[in-house]
């Protein structure tokens, strides 16, 4: 599926030698540069950068990576070079771990019965016997000859054959599978279809399913007699070029107010907190808390404002010109325009609706606050996504899991219906029931209302064909 990448370059003899990625060996030393996915799992033993690890731990920022911290496999690299040593090799990746649960998950779903099935089981039986039974009594008993009395047995199990039970079936999955569609919505089986109505609870993954996945700079606050405008200006001329995503979305932000950025000199980059630049004369540094702590900047009320910034699930970083505090400016992952619209109308129809997502406990929360979640799990590992799934599932519920990353694969085949977003990666949407190509969230709906009709359709034909 093109997740990881083919080869690695790994140090032999003092010497980068790209190699197949099934050569590499636990031990190897792996060099990575700016923009590389990371091969194999393993720990950094020199240089720095920031990793984007959304597509395994549904993390949306990009985390700062040192000497001594763990990189997974699958990963990608943005702004730095690096060098790690191999820990996890081969079948032992998180990203080969994370599809072989997939796999498991999928064979050990069980097929669901057909109301149909369970009703010839029973009626067909009866039919065959009454036919029979039939043709003896008029064999016998009407001392009829075996021609007519055949006929007589033939002709009870033709008029008892409900054709219109035999059809319904069909008929209804061929409706309720080609309206939906028509309407963007795929649904890969009858299957996926009947279940679809029994959901009690439809869980969500956060990042780039009910957000946008792109961080964007939200939020201006200036200090020391600067406008916003200037306090921007000045980040995104020292961000110009950056490959870290706060910094595009700084970058941006700029460029969608047609801001005009000056020539930045003496970039000077500050792992694990930020950057100190020249820009048009004054010595601007960007970056963390830590960052203006360390550079005895003068914090006045940023360290509240930043508080309550965090408490909204946004990040914030604080910007200071020759050593005093300009500014702070949030980025946050924006929430998809109908989110919240998708889940109002999710409990319109009495469903509970649940997010899980691998981001830190504060930014869910209050990602779950804004759009109207009823139960959130945070700081959840893909492998431990499909686990609490199956937690609601043994609470008794039948739950759908709509998701658009790998690191919710394993989820999606777990849950009783997995929804995957069209714009998702390929193992997504090779795990799930039903795929949304719109990637709107307000199909959610519609696939279940698609199914609730399709099956009432379905069981008052298959009544009928029983009547008649």
């Amino acid at each position: 599926m093109g997740l990881a990448p083919k080869t690695a370059r790994v140090v032999r003899n003092n010497e980068e030698v790209e190699i197949s990625i099934d050569e590499v060996m636990t031990d190897d030393i792996v060099a990575v540069r700016p923009g590389d996915k990371i091969p194999v799992d393993g720990v950094l033993v020199e240089g720095s950068s920031a990793v984007d690890e959304s597509m395994i731990t549904g993390e949306s920022i990009p985390i700062e990576k040192k000497t001594g911290d763990n990189v997974v496999g699958a990963s990608i690299n943005k702004n730095g070079s690096f060098r790690f040593k191999a820990t996890k090799v081969g079948k032992d990746t998180t990203l080969s771990q994370i599809i072989k649960l997939v796999e498991d998950a999928q064979g050990s779903k069980a097929p669901i019965a057909k109301l149909a099935d369970k009703v010839s089981g029973v009626f067909v039986p009866i039919v065959i016997g009454l036919a029979v039974l039939s043709g003896l009594a008029w064999f016998f008993l009407g001392q009829e000859s075996w021609v007519f009395a055949l006929t007589i047995t033939i002709s009870v199990l033709v008029i008892a054959c409900p054709c219109a039970l035999g059809l319904a079936t069909p008929t209804a999955i061929m409706v309720g599978t080609g309206k939906g569609a028509e309407n963007g919505v795929l649904i890969k089986s009858g299957d996926a279809l009947e279940e679809t109505q029994k959901v009690e609870t439809i869980v969500f993954d956060k990042t780039g399913t009910i957000t946008e996945g792109k961080p964007i700079a939200t939020d201006i606050i200036n200090y020391n007699g600067y406008e916003d405008e200037e306090v921007l200006a000045l980040a995104a001329a020292a961000e110009t070029g950056s490959e870290h995503p706060l910094g595009e979305a700084i970058v941006e932000s700029a460029k969608n107010r047609d801001l005009d950025l000056q020539a930045v000199k003496d970039f000077q980059s500050i792992p694990g907190q930020g950057i100190q630049v020249t820009v048009d004369g004054k010595t601007i540094l960007l970056g963390s808390k830590k960052l203006m702590m360390e550079s005895h900047i003068a914090m006045l009320d940023a360290e509240e404002v930043s508080d309550r910034l965090a408490n909204e699930g946004k990040t914030p970083m604080f910007i200071a010109a020759d050593d005093r505090l300009i500014g702070i400016i949030a980025v946050a992952d924006t929430i998809k325009e109908n989110s919240t619209a998708a889940i109002d109308k999710l409990h319109d129809m009495g469903l509970q609706v649940a997010m899980i997502t691998g981001d830190n406990t504060k930014t869910a929360q209050a990602i779950a606050k804004q759009v109207g979640i009823d139960r959130v799990f945070s700081e959840v590992l893909p492998e431990d996504k499909a686990n609490e799934v199956q937690k609601l599932q043994n609470e008794g519920l039948h739950v759908a899991m709509v998701g658009d990353g790998i690191n919710d694969a394993p989820a999606l085949a777990q849950s009783d219906v997995g929804v995957a977003i069209g714009s998702g990666t390929d193992v997504a949407i090779e795990s799930a029931d039903i795929v949304l190509m719109r990637s709107d969230l307000m199909d959610v709906p519609t696939a279940v209302e698609l199914s609730r009709a399709t099956i009432k359709n379905y069981q008052t034909k298959s009544l009928l064909g029983l009547c008649l």
